[in-house]
């Protein structure tokens, strides 16, 4: 099991820092998807392993310490399914993969929830 910080993640971070970037990764960009394919996460994933039909959902963001930044959402199941792994975008399709993370897969019937909590901290 992994979770990474994508090469285009960094690459994000680094526009939004220097100004060439103005999609912030706030309530608004920050999305939350999750897939069912398999694999482990790489730093030059740039997409989930077979993202799922149901929407991506808006994060709810904190900064619980001054050097982490933390997204939090709750993704309903549409149907049963197997989930794999998940991932902070910045964009409610397409976009870039920011945060990518994989574990064992986790059983779903239709109506299940999972709340995915992605911290960033800045070391």
């Amino acid at each position: 099991m992994a979770t990474i910080y994508t090469s285009v993640g960094e690459t994000v971070v680094v526009d939004l820092i220097d100004g060439v970037s103005a999609v912030h990764l706030d309530a608004t960009n920050g999305k939350i998807a999750w897939g069912t394919g398999a694999g482990t996460a790489a730093k030059a994933d740039t997409t989930l392993f077979t993202e799922s039909a149901e929407a991506r959902v808006a994060a709810t963001v904190t900064q619980p310490t001054a050097d982490k930044n933390q997204w939090v959402g709750t993704i309903t199941s549409a149907s049963a399914q197997t989930i794999t792994n998940a991932g902070l975008l910045n964009a409610a399709s397409a976009g870039n993969l920011i945060i990518h993370g994989d574990f064992t897969g986790i059983a779903l019937a239709s109506g299940d929830k999972i709340e995915f909590t992605i911290s960033l901290e800045q070391t």
